[in-house]
């Protein structure tokens, strides 16, 4: 089961670890007219919720490289029920462009039958209304690699080709002891899986802690692929995971390095600007309501120390985008309500 971007119900299971269901529809959009799923600027439409750590790192990508014009994006709210995420946001209650009040009809569209949950990102054939992948783990990759024809002048290498021996191993780290280790503690179904869980988490932050003592990104003077998926999970790391996931050893406040590390990253274009905290907040704290079944979402914590100086550009030099430059502001419908952001806090 996949407990952040599943909408089946309940993600706690007695005496039991948590396991995530990986199996997705892995089409793809590529360079190539011949395929099933042409790169094609304006054709396809992301559907990708604020609150959801695997659906902000495609936000992030598809900012940084500039694809806004080519790929549109459909944003639904914070929270879902067992059906669909929904489009409550948009005027009416339906998506602008797709004209469906749920995602799940995407999928429906495609597959009458589809038997697992409906999950975010997701990327929607407009023409036909059919969803063509919600593979998450791909999706940026190709954004990167299939789409270099509608990337912004000056966009970063989020995978450059000489580094990828080393940053796959690292994705790989990053996915299965950060990004779902944190769901492993939170809906562990046991003490004894929670320990183990718990231990595994902080064992994996306390290498990356390391790693990022002499070098200012994982990779080095630049961001790439690898920063954008730990990040996703660091920035909802004190306002959630700390508490509503029992993951409680340290908050991201108290690791020197990938403290200012992300905020290092949150203060780069591209990066803090997709953050919604306040919707973040409500999808954690009203969904999971074998966690937390009063749904009371809390008002804390302060959020103002994300704009504060990190002094790593002074520590270790290079530039977040290398030779390129960075994104323009974000265009008005996906700009963040300035109310739900750290500046809020200050």
């Amino acid at each position: 089961m996949d407990a952040e971007h599943d909408t089946k119900g309940s993600y706690v299971t007695k005496g039991q670890e948590f396991n995530r269901d990986t199996n997705y529809i892995t089409d793809r959009i590529l360079d190539d007219p011949q395929a099933e799923w042409p790169v094609e600027a304006g054709r396809y439409r992301l559907i990708a919720a604020r609150a959801c750590p695997w659906a902000n790192r495609t936000m992030i990508a598809r900012r940084l490289l500039g694809l806004e014009d080519a790929i549109s994006i459909g944003m639904p709210g914070p929270t879902h029920d067992k059906r669909s995420w929904t489009f409550d946001l948009d005027p009416d209650g339906r998506d602008p462009v797709l004209g469906i009040e749920r995602l799940q009809q995407a999928y429906f569209a495609r597959f009458p039958d589809y038997p697992r949950g409906i999950t975010v990102p997701a990327i929607v054939d407009v023409p036909s209304g059919k969803v063509v992948t919600n593979d998450y783990n791909q999706i940026t990759l190709d954004f990167s690699a299939q789409w270099r024809g509608f990337q912004r002048e000056g966009a970063p290498d989020l995978y450059p080709e000489a580094l990828r021996a080393e940053m796959d191993p690292l994705i790989k780290l990053i996915f299965t002891e950060v990004n779902n280790g944190v769901y492993r503690c939170g809906f562990a179904g046991s003490q004894e899986a929670y320990e183990k869980a718990f231990d595994r988490l902080f064992t994996a932050l306390d290498t990356l802690e390391d790693r990022l003592a002499d070098r200012r990104f994982l990779m080095g003077d630049a961001i790439t692929e690898v920063d954008i998926r730990l990040f996703t999970t660091l920035v909802r790391f004190d306002p959630v995971y700390y508490s509503h996931f029992k993951c409680n050893r340290n908050r991201l406040s108290d690791f020197e390095n990938l403290w200012g590390y992300a905020r290092d990253l949150y203060q780069t274009p591209g990066f803090g600007d997709t953050v919604d905290f306040e919707q973040i907040k409500e999808h954690y704290y009203i969904v999971h309501t074998d966690i937390n079944p009063t749904q009371i979402v809390p008002i804390g914590p302060d959020l103002s120390d994300w704009l504060s100086p990190h002094g790593r550009d002074e520590r270790f030099g290079g530039s977040p985008f290398g030779t390129g430059t960075p994104p323009e502001a974000p265009l008005p419908h996906d700009t963040v309500d300035p109310a739900h952001t750290a500046a809020a806090w200050t």
